[in-house]
């Protein structure tokens, strides 16, 4: 009921997902990224568990392969999972368990990842990665959104998907893009593209206010002096 999209941009160092589903509040189970770390997908019948535990194995010095590795090894019920990592290197991993719902697949090229279950066609995720790929040299959420487009155009799900999320981290601690459509019956990808095209314009001055604020661009309310 998921397809997604895991990078890095290769640039900036930057790592994102981006995810749409049938049910809603995908990003809030499935999306985790850590800044200097990497990005895990987890996903089809999720266990939000194996996110954090794939990135604090990743920033141990796995390899998103070696990570992988430990996960399937470790983790409960792993037939159930379907997983996409990317590390620090750009080097990703992917998996789908036996018991992965539907048409399913995953896709992997350099710095992106992708996975999908209940898709209309095992080709989705290798469109996303072609598409990621086609937009190098745009901003990581551009990237990201095209990558999710490309994936809806070629078919998506086998029924309508109504949430998506984007979700980022750079240089600090937190996220510096969090976007949330938890549910629609519109259209979750260009809705949250638009909501991506307007935080876009603040992200980096919602840093700069967080990190020192008398460097910071005018609020635009009132008594901002």
């Amino acid at each position: 009921m998921t397809f997604s999209v895991s990078g890095r941009c290769e640039k900036t160092g930057m790592f994102g997902i981006a995810v749409s589903s049938s049910s809603p509040s995908v990003a809030a189970r499935c999306a985790h990224v850590r800044a200097g770390v990497g990005a895990v997908s987890t996903q089809n019948i999720t266990d939000p568990r194996l996110g954090p535990k794939g990135l604090d194995l990743m920033a141990s010095g796995l390899s998103a392969e070696a990570t992988l590795e430990r996960l399937i090894a470790e983790a409960p019920f792993i037939e159930y999972r379907q997983l996409a990592l990317v590390d620090a290197e750009g080097r990703t991993a992917a998996y789908s368990g036996a018991r992965t719902l539907g048409t399913h697949a995953t896709a992997r090229g350099s710095n992106v990842v992708a996975a999908g279950n209940m898709l209309t066609t095992t080709d989705i995720p290798q469109t996303m990665v072609e598409a990621f790929e086609a937009a190098e040299g745009n901003h990581l959420g551009d990237r990201l959104i095209a990558a999710m487009r490309a994936a809806l155009a070629a078919g998506g799900e086998e029924g309508p998907v109504h949430s998506m999320g984007l979700v980022m981290v750079d240089k600090v601690s937190w996220n510096v893009a969090d976007l949330r459509i938890d549910w629609t019956d519109g259209d979750p990808i260009e809705e949250c593209a638009a909501l991506w095209a307007r935080w876009r314009t603040e992200m980096d001055a919602y840093v700069t206010r967080a990190l020192n604020p008398t460097a910071a661009p005018s609020y635009g309310v009132p008594g901002d002096l």
